[in-house]
């Protein structure tokens, strides 16, 4: 946006101008912390669950933003820069993001899924980098604040938008498509995470095809092959692409020379550093994806996946933990589980796995009971379970030795004494049980 003035930036917005930047510039970018503020960004300043960011307004500008947009009253004092006001911040961050997103006229593919989304998104913007000048969101900014900021954050020049819909109940993400307008919608699969909010898969599926609903008529459709809840959704006005076994775009062959992917009858040859089924999956998706935006594919990928979703940490002592505890639902438990299965250099399977929330009482046992199974069937031979659901888990176990401890805290100094070489560890467990701490305790209880 530096090429826009106060007044393109407050119209965009839907604020008033109180003061206006001085020059004839706009800002660098958006933040919405003060501590993460940088000389000539735009501050906005959102309400929270405990104060209004809008309080640090004058902090902001003393810091050098090239203005603000709060709430009124502004905190007396307030100068320097430009100076706008709207009575819904939010409201404005997101107005504001669909003008940029306009503006840069890329574009724009959205993902979602009941699991997987995040690394499909990271496929596809190593698939698309190579002809495509590409942008997709950082970490986890898929919601009604994360999405307009990482859209603010694309350059101009940007000319493919890969974004990540989180999806928490109804409604949610037509909000989030409503902000992006995206043209491509990637539907990666439909399982069964939020089923306490939403009570079935059917209602999860139709939650999920509100993103097919926002697509234009022109739009792509990219959605499972296997999956009949999404069928009622899929309008003829859209092209669909249907991915995995049986479908437009699915894996003929996966060895150590690379993957040979059909696609609509196409053979494309891609070297990828990963060979999991789950993986497979979502890289024909995100092949599905870029071929709806005409991009040709081929050759040699470098995907970066996103941090905390299956990322292999190396130990001292010859010990490999697989970190995987960003989230956790019965499909993605069952993905990982079944890579640590296939981990065919591992001398000894481990699992740490923690409690799956949002399951709904109706349904956590038998879930719990079954990721016990899926343990023993995958060659677990050491399995700890954290938490009082997860400990379901370990009744139903059955494969080899199992222990219970009630939080992420006791895991480390409960596992250590047990570590061999070349051992793999999975660790994955839903993220309010905090398990993202236990690769960094074993790390310097082991070094």
């Amino acid at each position: 946006m530096k090429s826009w003035d106060t007044e393109r930036v407050a119209q965009a917005a839907g604020a008033r101008i109180l003061a206006a930047a001085p020059g004839d510039g706009g800002p660098q970018r958006v933040a919405i912390d003060s501590r993460d503020l940088a000389p000539g960004d735009l501050f906005i300043g959102l309400a929270g669950a405990r104060e209004d960011g809008g309080r640090f307004a004058t902090q902001a500008l003393e810091a050098g933003a090239w203005g603000v947009l709060v709430r009124p009253p502004l905190a007396p004092g307030a100068s320097g820069g430009a100076v706008l006001t709207t009575e819904d911040p939010l409201g404005a961050l997101q107005s504001l993001a669909t003008a940029w997103r306009l503006e840069l006229d890329a574009r724009v593919v959205a993902v979602t899924g009941s699991t997987g989304k995040t690394s499909t998104k990271d496929i596809l913007a190593a698939l698309l980098a190579r002809e495509r000048r590409t942008v997709a969101s950082p970490r986890n900014y898929n919601t009604e604040i994360g999405l307009p900021l990482a859209i603010l954050a694309a350059p101009a020049g940007t000319q493919v938008l890969v974004l990540e819909l989180a999806m928490r109940g109804p409604g949610q993400i037509a909000a989030l498509a409503a902000i992006c307008r995206p043209e491509v919608g990637v539907i990666v699969n439909v399982g069964p995470a939020h089923l306490e909010l939403l009570g079935s898969l059917e209602a999860i599926a139709a939650a999920k095809a509100e993103l097919l609903a926002a697509l234009a008529d022109d739009g792509t459709a990219v959605v499972p092959a296997e999956e009949p809840l999404l069928d009622p959704y899929l309008p003829e006005r859209l092209r669909v692409l249907r991915f995995g076994p049986g479908g437009d775009v699915h894996v003929v062959s996966s060895g150590s020379d690379g993957v040979t992917i059909e696609a609509e009858g196409e053979l494309i040859e891609l070297d990828v550093d990963f060979r999991s089924s789950h993986l497979l999956t979502d890289l024909c998706a995100a092949v599905a994806a870029a071929r709806a935006l005409g991009v040709a594919l081929g050759g040699t990928y470098d995907v970066v996946f996103s941090g905390l979703r299956g990322e292999r940490v190396e130990l001292a002592g010859g010990v490999t933990i697989i970190n995987d505890c960003y989230n956790a639902n019965p499909m993605s438990m069952r993905a990982a589980l079944e890579q640590l299965g296939s981990d065919t250099l591992a001398a000894r399977r481990i699992a740490v796995l923690g409690d799956m929330l949002e399951l709904g009482a109706a349904n956590e046992e038998r879930y719990h009971r079954e990721l016990g199974e899926l343990a023993r069937d995958a060659g677990v031979l050491l399995l700890v379970t954290v938490g009082p659901r997860a400990e379901l888990a370990g009744e139903a176990f059955r494969g080899g030795e199992h222990i219970h401890v009630e939080d992420a805290g006791e895991v480390a100094s409960t596992l250590e004494p047990l570590l061999r070489r070349g051992d793999v560890v999975l660790v994955k467990g839903s993220r309010g049980m905090g398990l993202e701490t236990v690769a960094r305790a074993l790390a310097r209880v082991t070094s």
